[in-house]
């Protein structure tokens, strides 16, 4: 079954850090993804942006309105995600927590998908 895994973190602790400690962070995340191609498990991975680089689309108005930003009040925002092919729940949840480990801080919130088009290769 294919799942995603959304990733939320806090932008403002993200963008604090320093290069090296992105790139440490990314370095770690990067075994943990390698292991997961080669077991066939691994799709789409996706690194989001910052918010101040989102447009929105609102469509309950006619004609739809476009805004800049999502302007969500949350603390953490969807920074990015995963797409995993996984046997159960019980394998994506250790997958989750692996990167987990990878990753401090934010959290994931796993979905089964229902449907994924990949689309035109890039």
């Amino acid at each position: 079954m294919q799942y995603a895994i959304l990733c939320y973190h806090s932008e403002d602790v993200v963008g604090a850090w320093s290069a090296e400690e992105d790139a440490a962070v990314m370095a770690r995340l990067m075994v943990v993804q390698d292991r997961l191609a080669k077991e066939g498990k691994l799709g789409p991975v996706v690194r989001l942006l910052p918010t101040t680089a989102a447009t929105t689309l609102r469509k309950d108005t006619d004609p739809p309105l476009v805004i800049d930003g999502p302007f969500a009040e949350t603390r953490e925002q969807l920074l990015g995600f995963y797409i995993i092919n996984a046997e159960s729940l019980d394998e994506v949840l250790d997958i989750a927590r692996e990167l987990g480990s990878a990753n401090p801080g934010g959290s994931y919130e796993i979905r089964p998908t229902a449907l994924f088009f990949p689309g035109p290769p890039a």
